[in-house]
């Protein structure tokens, strides 16, 4: 028999022993005299046996996959997001000896997220978006499948690791202030998106912080679309706005063309800032004064959680991760060269 062809069943039949023992040996869990255990061990060793991840998924009870979950109501401009996130995802699940097993939902249909978690197919699951009212949030709760969520919640013992939106746009929009802005307004998407709302608190934040700042400010949320920005910034311009924040950077693509269409002067007419910064941004003249977040980093380090959640370890509930604030030149005052 060639070493290569070994199954448990043959190391059981050649040690004598079951092949519940043969896989109790090589997971190391489950009762086993240290002397059997180390037989079979040394049996594997010496005839270079190695289980392929079936074989090796019916002796531990796991699939290793893991369940990545994506919002199938994507916008176009959220891919490189997506992308970075899933990349370190998938390096890190790779190095651990696990597969990625994706699904789309959205708010209102879970099926693929279902159909993995009723077949048995994923041991557990990162969630790549968090809402105020989340659906495969609340089914992998109410099914005890261990999940990260990427995002941020208010649900009671979610594992969850984001970046620190709400410190991000506090401190980028305290800039502004004390750089001299005293009219601005803000635009905002979805409001049933955690994110929104975290970017909307600390952008509040750096105004309660200057009590003394006499200005004015709008806020306007839930814009989803071109043609809603394009009417949006012709009503600023008649009414002579400083700066407009955009809480992302399609939203600030949008801001952009119609200045452009406009032949409105940035900065020198009117400043522009994004409270995300990504590819999508990255050819505009002049560069946009945006804040930076390491969304690969994001990933790896959600993906390690869950697989430390999955080998039984106790994890931190919350994980914030730094960004960086870019002053460039669509802004008047900036400290940092494109």
């Amino acid at each position: 028999m060639e070493d290569r062809n070994l199954t448990i069943a043959d190391i059981a039949q050649e040690l004598g022993v079951s092949k519940t023992t043969v896989s109790r040996a090589m997971s190391g869990k489950g009762r086993i005299g240290e002397e059997t255990r180390k037989r079979v061990q040394a049996y594997i060793e010496a005839h270079h046996y190695s289980p392929n991840v079936v074989a090796k998924g019916l002796a531990q009870n796991k699939t290793f996959n893991l369940g990545l979950v994506l919002p199938g109501d994507y916008q176009i401009v959220e891919l490189p997001f997506f992308q970075k996130c899933m990349m370190g995802i998938s390096r890190t699940a790779s190095e651990a000896g696990y597969d990625v097993l994706l699904s789309m939902v959205t708010a209102d249909k879970i099926t693929q997220l279902q159909r993995a978690v009723t077949n048995r197919k994923i041991d557990g699951a990162i969630l790549t978006r968090t809402l105020t009212d989340d659906a495969p949030m609340r089914y992998l709760q109410e099914n005890g499948v261990p999940f990260v969520a990427i995002g941020s919640t208010d649900n009671a013992g979610v594992v969850q690791i984001d970046n620190d939106h709400r410190g991000a746009c506090r401190e980028l929009t305290g800039r502004l202030l004390d750089g001299g802005v005293r009219s601005l307004v803000l635009i905002g998407g979805r409001e049933e998106y955690i994110v929104t709302k975290n970017r909307l608190l600390g952008f509040e934040d750096a105004f309660g912080e200057r009590p003394d700042w006499n200005g004015r400010r709008r806020t306007f949320l839930n814009i989803e679309h071109d043609r809603e920005v394009e009417k949006l910034v012709e009503g600023f311009l008649s009414k002579q706005v400083e700066c407009i924040v955009c809480m992302d950077d399609f939203l600030c693509d949008c801001v952009l063309n119609v200045m452009q269409k406009r032949q409105v002067k940035v900065p020198e007419q009117v400043q522009v800032v994004s409270f995300y910064d990504s590819t999508v941004l990255e050819n505009r003249v002049p560069a946009i004064t945006s804040i930076r977040f390491d969304v690969e980093e994001l990933g790896k380090k959600a993906c390690d959680l869950l697989l430390r959640m999955l080998d039984g370890e106790e994890v931190q509930e919350r994980t914030l991760l730094g960004y960086e604030v870019r002053m460039r030149k669509s802004t008047k005052s900036f400290s940092q060269p494109y």
